[in-house]
C-alpha cells in the first residue's frame, strides 16, 4: 500500500519561491514515476511536473524554466522547487505516484496525496 504526503505550501508574494516536498510510504519508491498536479479554483486538476525512476523530467509549458522536480531515493521523497512564482500558480498542489509516468490524465494515476495549498499574492 502507497501513501503520499504532500507539505511545503503557504502563502507567498509573487516572484518568492517555495518549495514542496512529497514524502512516500511503501515500498520500491524508487520504481515510481513521481508528479505533482495542481487544481486552481474554478479550474480541473492540471499536470505540472513529473520525476520517472530514471530521474527524466517533464514539465507543464507554463511552468517550465521556473520550476524543478528531483526525487531523493534515500528519503522517499519527491521535490517541487518553484521559482518566481506568480499569482496563477496559485492552487492546491497533488502529488501523485505511479509505476510508469502515464502523462498528463490525472485518472490514470493510483496513488495520490490530500494535497497542500499554495497561494501566491501579487
Amino acid at each position: 500500500q502507497v501513501q503520499l504526503e504532500e507539505s511545503g505550501g503557504g502563502l507567498v508574494q509573487a516572484g518568492c519561491s517555495l518549495r514542496l516536498s512529497c514524502t512516500f510510504q511503501g515500498e520500491k519508491f524508487y520504481r515510481y514515476a513521481m508528479t505533482w498536479f495542481r487544481r486552481a479554483p474554478g479550474k480541473e486538476r492540471m499536470h505540472v511536473a513529473a520525476v520517472a525512476w530514471d530521474d527524466v523530467t517533464y514539465f507543464a509549458d507554463s511552468v517550465r524554466g521556473r520550476f524543478t522536480i528531483s526525487r531523493d531515493n534515500a528519503k522517499n521523497t519527491a521535490i517541487l522547487q518553484m521559482n518566481d512564482l506568480k499569482p496563477e500558480d496559485t492552487a492546491v498542489y497533488y502529488c501523485a505516484a505511479d509505476d510508469n509516468y502515464t502523462g498528463p490524465n490525472d485518472n490514470l494515476y493510483h496513488y495520490w496525496g490530500q494535497g497542500t495549498q499554495v497561494t501566491v499574492s501579487s
